[in-house]
């Protein structure tokens, strides 16, 4: 037995495909079924029950799961100790929404750059979903998220400040001279999203799904600076959180009635060990938003 096959036994449990379980990981498919085959053969089990290209786990193989994270997890644990004692710090990875990456971290990251100049950090954008998979997963150590997932409890988590969604349309939009935006109108409305892994789009869409409400969803989009060259055309409107408006002082923002809050936090994964590095991250994130709030 090796960590390599119980981290490729891992990921295929955890994507239910040797396909997707490769991909994730960058090695070829073979490479993924040798080591599940191994495995069987060496602890004289079955671990998955195969119905085409779809895996289950056995109840061997769910067993067989827990001891392998649990050994996974230790070893990652030891190895971030160790590194605690070295001269070279590893970067802390830091997974972080289109929306907060553009508008709200820079000043952030200047600042804990500014103040801990030996602490590398590594930033990878993904949405609020995919992110918090990712620090699951322990290729992420921390992620700054909309926290409105309705996971959020599985992590360790601290909430850096409290929002709400805007509608955001130009100057020579039809609704340009509305002071809010009922929830009713917005069936038929040609409306900008962002991507499947936003939890903004979650919040949404069960909020149209529950009022039975149909917007015109003409584009779905990572990048906010592209979704903002829409919304100038003035046909089309897109959702920010109220602290992003002063951004974008060319347009106007609407609140939702009945609004739809949000809590933007970071989190990390429980059980993990935490790092000198990660807590100072946390800790100074923490009282960066604290002070923010102050003035």
């Amino acid at each position: 037995m090796t960590l390599n096959q119980l981290r490729y036994f891992c990921a295929a449990s955890r994507c239910h495909s040797i396909k997707k379980a490769a991909a994730e990981l960058f090695v070829t498919q073979p490479t993924v079924s040798t080591a599940v085959r191994e495995l069987e053969e060496e602890f004289s089990i079955t671990l998955f029950y195969r119905k085409g290209s779809h895996l289950e786990l056995t109840a061997e193989g769910e067993q067989f799961l827990e001891k392998a994270d649990y050994i996974l997890r230790y070893c990652i644990a030891m190895e971030a100790e160790y590194k605690d004692t070295s001269r070279i710090k590893p970067p802390v990875r830091i997974g972080i929404p289109p929306m907060l990456s553009t508008i709200f971290f820079p000043e952030l990251l200047n600042a804990f750059c500014a103040a801990y100049p030996d602490i590398p950090v590594i930033l990878e954008e993904y949405g609020s979903v995919r992110a918090c998979d990712l620090v699951q997963w322990d290729q992420l150590d921390l992620a700054l998220v909309n926290m409105e997932l309705f996971n959020i409890d599985k992590f360790n988590n601290s909430v850096l400040f409290n929002s709400q969604l805007y509608y955001c349309v130009s100057r020579e939009h039809p609704l340009s001279g509305e002071t809010v935006m009922p929830m009713e109108r917005f069936d038929g409305e040609r409306v900008l999203l962002f991507n499947a892994d936003s939890v903004q789009n979650q919040l949404l869409m069960t909020r149209f799904d529950a009022m039975q409400l149909h917007p015109d969803i003409v584009m779905r989009c990572s990048q906010i600076y592209t979704v903002m060259k829409f919304v100038r055309q003035g046909r089309y409107g897109c959702f920010l959180f109220k602290e992003m408006l002063d951004q974008f002082p060319e347009c106007i923002g609407l609140p939702l009635e009945p609004p739809i809050p949000v809590r933007v936090g970071i989190v990390w994964k429980k059980g993990k060990y935490v790092t000198e590095e990660m807590q100072t991250f946390i800790t100074f994130t923490e009282k960066y938003y604290r002070e923010k709030a102050a003035k």
